[in-house]
């Protein structure tokens, strides 16, 4: 669903024939989804266990590369790529400043940048995540992006897990001990729907 909200402000052919960034890559995860029709795909992740692994997950891939780098100092050529992808990497907005400028500087004219941000005024985990991070105020996270010049996408997407054990494996990863058992205890199931914000840029 977030690929296709991408693809949807891209217009034709998405990141076909382009090349990618995705900022905070991790284990480098969807580094393969976009080297199947990009023509370059470019990782930059912080942490050093990391980058190891989205090395050996794209080690086949000869269009991707994955580099050691932080969004504050991408390890990226200016005016170098078409579409950046950050998803849980530009976190809460405000103090995000340095990462911003510089996407204005690695992203060529006519190429869009999109940061995944959760959405802490909708959804059972937006709830959750409200009572975790309490210090999170969505009203200033709206200001910082609509300040930069960036447009909102809202999407309603869920969780599914196979067993009950899996999901509150996640949910203790994913919020303070205190709200991740709060939130379990009154759940039941193994899905949790959740709400989060595309941000979106052209440049």
């Amino acid at each position: 669903m977030i690929e296709a909200a991408m693809r949807a402000v891209l217009g034709a052919g998405g990141w076909t024939g382009r090349t990618v960034l995705d900022v905070g890559c991790g284990t480098g995860f969807h580094l393969p989804r976009f080297a199947a029709d990009a023509a370059a795909v470019i990782g930059v992740e912080p942490h050093p266990d990391l980058v190891a692994l989205a090395r050996r997950r794209t080690r086949r891939l000869p269009t991707v590369e994955v580099h050691q780098g932080t969004a504050q100092a991408l390890p990226v050529p200016d005016a170098s790529v078409d579409v950046v992808h950050a998803r849980w990497a530009y976190f809460f907005g405000p103090g995000s400043e340095p990462g911003v400028r510089e996407l204005d500087r690695v992203v060529r004219r006519g190429g869009a940048a999109f940061v995944i941000d959760n959405d802490p005024t909708r959804s059972t985990f937006g709830a959750w995540f409200r009572r975790g991070f309490p210090e999170v105020d969505p009203d200033a996270v709206e200001r910082f992006w609509s300040t930069h010049g960036w447009d909102r996408t809202p999407l309603d997407i869920r969780w599914s897990f196979s067993s009950r054990a899996d999901l509150e494996a996640v949910v203790r990863i994913e919020l303070p001990p205190a709200a991740a058992e709060e939130a379990l205890a009154g759940h039941d199931g193994t899905e949790v729907d959740y709400a989060v914000n595309l941000w979106s840029r052209r440049y």
